[in-house]
């Protein structure tokens, strides 16, 4: 999906002076690995360091996919040029297909280069005190840009496209709008670690800090069918109709500075039987059309087999206060809910792991009691180890007759995504993966693809 990999910016006027790059202060002396260490400092007063102005997007569904336009604007403050460096987010289902920057009355468009081709081509743009800009993927839910040669007084605006394919879960179709890189856990060396990876110490909000830009979004919706209802659980949002089928949610006034928390929007379509529709599209050259056909709901609980279910619950400190307490919520109604036919077993993990039996136990509320004392009892606190973890979890032995269902639950603040998914892919015959991403930011990539190499369905509940 993640076509265009890398782009580069640079404009064809050369400026009759270099810049100076700006950029985070070095800290404290010591070994550091990449897990969250930050630290920022600057003690001249001349320089902006937050020079991101506002961050709005305008998102067009229609059916199932969504064509999405998302402007940031800069602007540097201080009395000397200066490089900005964000590390912001997208969708894992994004499919970038254009970038632009506005310098004044100059319009540069995106060029796509090979990834050390087009690091070496900005950075010789900015030596020559070039404006230039790089847009680099570190993973398909994370993107960097990198703005050269903000001058003193210059507003840049760069504009990102993108489409994505939305999938309905129960006949509810979800789009979310990342806001939030949180910090990913990493026990590498920062000294020795490879370029590729140093984006995740990328500064982040705490709890209760609002951000610094002006946040907007605005989705407009042909459902090429009758649209039940649209809510948004993570903003407040004003939702207006054009048609059955044609409606547009804004952004409330008071959700000004909303970016600290990815947006979502749900909707459902009118209907609980198969319904169908047909969007039109006439272009210069060839015309389309998108049929659009809502399917029946899903098997029967009578239909489900006895299950195995293994809980694997992150308690490090990234999930330390709300993440955990809802975690704790989710696994007691998931426990609670299991059938008498069922077995099942809990696996805890931070820095190391714990288990709660060597082999899944019988669902009896003694057992559902027991475990439910243990998950209770967590803090929160130490690493985030998960690949030792899924091979804990997939190692344990497992009972004859029973089709094994792993649940975890985290927020996937790590780097080890790829690894985790060859790991779930090579074990593809012993269990199906549902994943359960907690947080008000969480790590989509890993969440979601986790859930389909693991032929399971990714969740994902923020505060």
């Amino acid at each position: 999906m993640n076509v265009f990999k890398i782009f580069t910016l640079c404009s064809l006027i050369l400026l009759l002076f270099m810049g100076a790059s700006v950029g985070s202060q070095q800290g404290e002396s010591g070994d550091k690995t990449l897990s969250p260490y930050f630290y920022v400092l600057s003690d001249d007063p001349d320089v902006d360091q937050l020079p991101l102005q506002s961050t709005s997007a305008v998102a067009n569904i229609s059916g199932v996919i969504a064509d999405v336009r998302v402007t940031q604007v800069y602007k540097n403050e201080g009395k000397r040029p200066l490089e900005a460096i964000y590390v912001f987010p997208a969708s894992t289902r994004a499919a970038v297909y254009g970038m632009k920057m506005t310098v004044g009355t100059r319009v540069i468009t995106a060029q796509i280069r090979k990834r050390e081709e087009a690091r070496q081509e900005y950075e010789q743009a900015k030596q020559q005190g070039k404006s230039a800009s790089l847009l680099e993927q570190q993973r398909p839910n994370v993107f960097q840009m990198n703005v050269a040669n903000i001058l003193p007084g210059d507003v840049i605006t760069v504009e990102l496209s993108y489409t994505e394919l939305l999938v309905p879960t129960d006949g509810v179709y979800e789009f979310v709008y990342p806001t939030v890189v949180g910090p990913r856990y990493s026990n590498q060396p920062a000294d020795t670690s490879p370029p590729s990876e140093r984006w995740i110490q990328n500064p982040y909000l705490h709890q209760g800090e609002s951000p610094h830009y002006a946040f907007d979004i605005t989705v407009n919706l042909n459902a090429g069918m009758p649209v039940k209802e649209i809510t948004s659980p993570s903003h407040k949002v004003k939702v207006s109709y054009d048609s059955p089928s044609i409606a547009a949610a804004r952004l409330d006034q008071a959700e000004k500075y909303g970016g600290n928390r990815d947006y979502i929007l749900q909707y459902r379509l009118d209907g609980g039987q198969i319904e169908s529709g047909i969007l039109l599209y006439e272009g210069e050259k060839k015309n389309f059309f998108l049929l659009m056909m809502q399917p029946p709901r899903r098997v029967t609980n009578a239909q489900i087999p006895k299950r195995e279910y293994i809980f694997i619950v992150d308690v490090s400190g990234s999930m330390h206060g709300f993440p955990l307490d809802i975690s704790k919520t989710l696994l007691k109604d998931l426990i609670g809910r299991l059938r008498p036919t069922d077995t099942f077993n809990v696996l805890l993990f931070a820095g190391g792991s714990t288990v709660l039996s060597e082999k899944s136990l019988p669902a009896t509320q003694e057992n559902i009691g027991k475990a439910i004392a243990v998950i209770d009892s967590q803090k929160g606190g130490g690493g985030t180890e998960l690949l030792p973890a899924l091979k804990r979890a997939l190692a344990l032995p497992k009972g004859e007759g029973y089709a094994r269902t792993v649940v975890i639950a985290t927020d996937g603040y790590v780097t080890v995504e790829e690894e985790a998914f060859d790991l779930i892919r090579k074990n593809l015959g012993n269990a199906n993966m549902f994943p359960f991403g907690i947080g008000s930011s969480v790590n989509r990539h890993i969440i979601e693809g986790m859930a389909r190499v693991g032929m399971g369905e990714p969740f994902v509940g923020t505060k």
